[in-house]
């Protein structure tokens, strides 16, 4: 479950329906795909930006290094209009490629400081993890 967990686009939001399946209890559940998921967040807040500008500098992927940086931009327009709050809602909706990895990537290529950024994705992924416990719970329904 943790590290399944720490994969990106899985995260949180496919390790708890899959610990469910497997017959785990919702509580350990929740609790390792929350930690597995958020260890990933500090990793990418220090290290992304000094490595993509790296990269880019070297030439050898320069394009699928724009292409990440220029995807990642789009979708996070909204964090950058409201911020840490917007960082949070982002992290939080359990929808693909709105998660802990997307929202870290995005927080490091608008300099939001690791001070900042860290609580914001850290609550956006706990409240994700509870939605996705919910319905996996059927406690909420989806039509």
């Amino acid at each position: 479950m943790l590290y399944v967990s720490m994969l990106p686009y899985v995260e949180l939001r496919g390790a708890i329906p899959m610990g469910l399946s497997l017959g785990l209890n919702p509580v350990h559940t929740y609790v390792l795909a929350l930690a597995g998921s958020t260890l990933p967040a500090p990793v990418i807040l220090l290290v992304f930006r000094p490595f993509f500008n790296f990269v880019k500098r070297t030439g050898i992927f320069r394009r699928i290094t724009e292409r990440i940086v220029d995807n990642t931009i789009k979708k996070s327009r909204n964090i950058k209009k409201y911020y840490l709050p917007g960082l949070f809602i982002f992290v939080a909706i359990p929808l693909p490629s709105t998660g802990v990895w997307t929202g870290s990537i995005a927080a490091a290529l608008l300099n939001i400081r690791l001070l900042f950024a860290l609580p914001a994705i850290l609550l956006g992924n706990a409240v994700a993890g509870l939605i996705i416990m919910l319905i996996s719970l059927s406690i909420i329904r989806v039509v």
